[in-house]
Parts: structure tokens; C-alpha cells; sequence
């Protein structure tokens, strides 16, 4: 399986190279086009940086591994708000001042009980992709209406962003950046899928297992990056905010993927072992940033508590993963 490790590595590598590039082309064409540093960096960054897990779900949908792509989705949104956010608070404890993240926190858990009753019967089907992807629709342009009310009374995060947007990239170059980042999230996903796929047929695993573990890894090294660089910058309201953002786009977009592409029943350890994990951690993410009684604040030892949730999240999945061989 030497071929198939190596088709994993390089496309975890080239999937990262080839999503900031992305994001980069993309937020550079949206200034030239005129659009607010807060409106790119709510909407275009927080998108940008759930790429990898479109291209690769869309990827595994399109050729009928419809238990990766839903295992990449739950996979990523669990690394990202366990291992990632707990990482960046123990190297550098978040304090969160914007309202818009306040605001979005409640939006993300209505969001995971909307997917949930989607999920309830079983089966992810056409219909319930349409409805995510309408879901999506409503997101994005509340998110913008959210950001244009910010224009009266500025909100800490407009400030952080205003110093993110690449400013300095000429419309040719930001078209250039976003077509390059395209083709190779492309590529790098088809890599990654086949790699993948060919793994858990050797190894006797299921194609949802190896999009919750590997693939999921994989797919959330940019939102680890970023969060980590934001953290370690004091963008503590951009590092909670894109995670938020990027968990969004991961159930609405995303999730869609294998609804449109390959609907159909999915493995039930979905409802009872990995979507409740993710409330889980979830509500104790919403109940160290949002701040009921003044600023969210998740320092070290919250942060550690989130790590510790993603180990333990790891051994449930071994020997869930054992005792059913």
C-alpha cells in the first residue's frame, strides 16, 4: 500500500498548498470587486477554508462513496472544534469580543438540529441535499446582512479582517490564484479520494471510518493553520469565527454533497456514536466562547479539556471500529 500512503501524504499537502492559494485568489477578487473586508472574511475566507472538504466529499459523492464524504463532513467539523480550537486556547487562551461570532455560535447549533432531523430517518436523499443546500442560501445571506449591519456600530472582528484581505493583488492575479487553486484542489481531492478509498479496502475498514480519521485530518489542515496563526497573532475573534464559519459551510454545503451525488441509506453509527459527539462538543464550545456574562473567554485548561474530548472521540472509534470485526 506504499502507492496509496503516498497518494494520501501528497494530496494532504498539495490540498493545503492548493486551498490558500484559493482562498487567496478568491478574497483578492472580491476586494476588486469592491466588497468589505468583513464581508469577504464572514463569507468568502470562512468558505475558502471548508474547500478541501468540498473538492474531496464532492469527489468521493461524484464516484459513489457517499460514507467518506459524510464521514469527512462529521470528521472535520469534530477536529475543528475539539482538537483545533483546543489546541490554538492552549498555546494562547481565546477571548471573544465580536457580537457576530456571539451571534453565530446559536445559528450553528439551530443548524446541527435542522441537519439532524434531515438525518433521522437514515438515509440522505435528494430532497434533503436540496434543503441543504437552501439551508446554505439562508446562511451566507444572513451572514452578509449580519456584516452590513456592523457598518453603524464597527464590530472588533471588521478590524481584524481589515488586516487579513490581500489588498495588494491586481485582478489579473487574484483570477489567476483562484483558477490554479481550483484545478489543484481538483487534482489533490482525486488523489486524496482514491488513496484513501484504496486503504480502507485493504485494511477491511469502511469508507466512513476513513473519512472520520484520515481524511478528515487531512481536509481541516487549513482551518488547524489558520486558527493556530490567528491565535498566536491575538486574531482571537477571526480564530474562533472561522471555525464557526467553516463548521457551517461543512453541514450545509458540504453535507449536500452525497444527498445530490449519491443518495441513499449511510451507516447508522452515524446518529448514535458520531453526530451526538459533535453536539456534544459543540454546546461545550457555545458555553466557553459565547459569554453569557460578558466576553467569551476558553482559556488552557478548557482548551486541554477539548483535545482530551478529541482523544477520547479517537478510542471510541477504535474499539467501535474492533468489535464490530
Amino acid at each position: 500500500m506504499i502507492a496509496q500512503f503516498l497518494a494520501i501524504a501528497g494530496g494532504f499537502v498539495l490540498l493545503a498548498w492548493s486551498a490558500d492559494r484559493f482562498v487567496q485568489g478568491a478574497s483578492a477578487l472580491a476586494w476588486n470587486l469592491n466588497m468589505s473586508p468583513l464581508i469577504i472574511g464572514l463569507t468568502i475566507v470562512s468558505l475558502g477554508t471548508s474547500a478541501p472538504e468540498i473538492f474531496v466529499s464532492g469527489m468521493a459523492a461524484w464516484q459513489g462513496n457517499a460514507g467518506l464524504s459524510i464521514g469527512n463532513t462529521l470528521g472535520s467539523n469534530i477536529i475543528n472544534t475539539s482538537l483545533i480550537v483546543g489546541m490554538a486556547a492552549v498555546i494562547m487562551p481565546l477571548n471573544v469580543h465580536s457580537s457576530i461570532v456571539r451571534h453565530e455560535l446559536p445559528i450553528l447549533l439551530l443548524v446541527m438540529g435542522f441537519v439532524l432531523l434531515l438525518l433521522f430517518d437514515g438515509s440522505l436523499d435528494r430532497k434533503d441535499g436540496m434543503l441543504l443546500l437552501a439551508g446554505m442560501g439562508a446562511v451566507v445571506s444572513w451572514i452578509t446582512w449580519l456584516g452590513m449591519q456592523t457598518r453603524a456600530t464597527p464590530d472588533p472582528i471588521s478590524e481584524e479582517f481589515a488586516g487579513e484581505v490581500p489588498t495588494h493583488l491586481p485582478m489579473g492575479r487574484a483570477l489567476m490564484l483562484l483558477l490554479l487553486g481550483s484545478i489543484l484542489l481538483l487534482l489533490s481531492s482525486r488523489l486524496l479520494v482514491w488513496g484513501a478509498v484504496s486503504v480502507a479496502e485493504a485494511l477491511g475498514v469502511s469508507d466512513l471510518v476513513i473519512g472520520l480519521t484520515i481524511v478528515a485530518l487531512g481536509t481541516s489542515l487549513p482551518e488547524l493553520a489558520a486558527t493556530v496563526m490567528c491565535a498566536l497573532r491575538q486574531l482571537h475573534d477571526i480564530a474562533i469565527g472561522n471555525i464557526i464559519g467553516s463548521n457551517l459551510y461543512n453541514l450545509l454545503a458540504v453535507l449536500c454533497l452525497p444527498g445530490l451525488l449519491d443518495p441513499g441509506p449511510f451507516d447508522k453509527m452515524v446518529l448514535v456514536r458520531d453526530f451526538p459527539v459533535l453536539i456534544g462538543i459543540t454546546v461545550a464550545l457555545f458555553l466557553m466562547a459565547y459569554g453569557l456574562r460578558g466576553p467569551g473567554r476558553i482559556n488552557r485548561i478548557e482548551g486541554g479539556l477539548l483535545v482530551l474530548a478529541f482523544v477520547a472521540y479517537q478510542t471510541l472509534l477504535y474499539f467501535s471500529v474492533t468489535m464490530r470485526h
